[in-house]
């Protein structure tokens, strides 16, 4: 029976499950009597709900603690076997699959290395196919016993009805893929195992808010710096973070070629790509026949030698003026957003980082207008480089938590009528 606002009772016990997990999730161990205040549930609720929980083994005893003159009370957390998630960043230079229990500690990785300009479809398909069945094997767990499948990937994804995520991803040549579909050809999971695809600066916007530098912030900027560079944005509104191409951005007029094919991109000038190739067309010699970790790593040794020994200047001039480029492109997410808090990640950000951060703050804040500018923090990401595929793993955690703690419905291949599923809803 549904009440005046449409909610029924299914929906209230689900929203009350949901509030209840979160509270154990974020704060616990709880006790019973502490959980009440944290969600706003009366005692009976809670203790419903608890045995709920308990029952369906989401939720254990994690010892107790001494009450005011009363019994011990025993405290609950959120069991981290009842549940596992795999995240797969899908990034420029390597395809990273892990596997983590419902405390998102990790127990089982593969990787895949990805040759430079090497982004077909079929491999990177491949990639992701094998490596799940790979840490699966590892930690010998079986496939239905999965809450789904988290996937970063470079591009904007759109979501569709006949073919499920679609990735428009036109730094790497992808137009219109349909990811979601190509992965269930062939593949080894169940139907009951949904995937989760997004963009991979969104889910490392939705780590860094969970657990890292971002949490207990209501209004914030995460951004990915790597091959390109991108951003995640998170306000009240929009409160699980809304991909931005801010890579994209034009920063010069009828500037340098961006792989997007537009002229004066943010990401012409400060992804690592770009990067090197500009230390290279300034007279600079990057390491031959490495990855683009390495060679900017080499880079940041030539610009910043041990004491006693000569800089590179053209090393250092670029990377000077990579701060600049991302103070200014900083400067725009500040006047239009006006943030609480900018972290920069990616394996890039992270790497040059702590070298240049207080350079793009000083740019951010000369370009941008005063008062946002005095109310921001510009920070690094607190998660290292594994942040996106952490972040792939809370997409379907947070959808079992939506959910109230049930698994996702099995995906039917011959989809209802649109009529019809409305009417299944409403009643459910």
């Amino acid at each position: 029976m549904a009440g005046r606002n449409g909610r029924t009772v299914r929906d209230l016990r689900r929203a009350n499950r949901t509030a209840v997990l979160q509270r154990l999730y974020f704060d616990g161990p709880l006790s019973r009597f502490e959980l009440g205040p944290a969600t706003g549930l009366s005692s009976g609720s809670i203790s419903n709900v608890v045995a709920d929980l308990v029952a369906d083994g989401l939720v254990e005893e994690a010892g107790s603690v001494d009450s005011d003159g009363g019994r011990p009370r025993t405290l609950l957390r959120v069991a981290p076997t009842s549940g596992h998630m795999i995240g797969v960043d899908v990034g420029e230079t390597r395809v990273r699959i892990e596997l983590f229990d419902l405390a998102l500690t990790e127990l089982a990785r593969a990787e895949r290395p990805l040759t430079p300009q090497r982004y077909d479809v079929d491999v990177i398909t491949g990639h992701i196919r094998d490596g799940i069945a790979e840490v699966l094997a590892a930690a010998h767990l079986a496939p239905e016993r999965l809450l789904g499948v988290g996937i970063g990937v470079p591009g904007i994804v759109e979501r569709t009805t006949d073919r499920g995520a679609v990735v428009h991803g036109q730094t790497i040549g992808w137009n219109a893929v349909p990811l979601e579909a190509l992965l269930r050809t062939d593949s080894r999971l169940p139907e009951s195992v949904p995937y989760f695809i997004d963009n991979g600066a969104k889910t490392l916007g939705q780590a860094e808010m969970w657990f890292g530098g971002g949490r207990g912030a209501g209004n914030a900027v995460v951004v990915l710096f790597g091959s390109g560079v991108g951003a995640c944005l998170v306000t009240p509104e929009v409160e699980r973070g809304r991909a931005v191409e801010w890579g994209h951005l034009t920063v010069r007029v009828r500037g340098r070629r961006c792989r997007c094919g537009a002229l004066g991109c943010l990401e012409a000038y400060a992804g690592a790509e770009s990067l090197l190739a500009r230390w290279r067309e300034e007279g600079g010699r990057p390491p031959r026949d490495t990855d683009e970790e390495t060679a900017l790593t080499a880079m940041l040794a030539a610009a910043y030698p041990p004491e006693g020994t000569e800089a590179d200047p053209v090393a250092l001039a670029v990377l000077e003026e990579t701060a600049e480029y991302l103070g200014a492109g900083l400067s725009d997410l500040i006047n239009l957003f006006q943030p609480e808090r900018i972290l920069i990640g990616g394996w890039a950000g992270l790497q040059l980082g702590s070298r240049f951060l207080p350079a793009v703050r000083r740019h951010a804040t000369a370009y941008a207008l005063r008062h946002p500018a005095e109310n921001v923090t510009v920070d690094l990401g607190r998660l290292g480089p594994d942040a996106v595929t952490v972040g792939a793993a809370i997409l379907p955690l947070a959808d079992f938590f939506t959910r109230g703690g049930r698994r996702a419905e099995p995906v039917l291949q011959d989809r209802l009528p649109a009529w019809q599923t409305a009417l299944e809803e409403r009643r459910a």
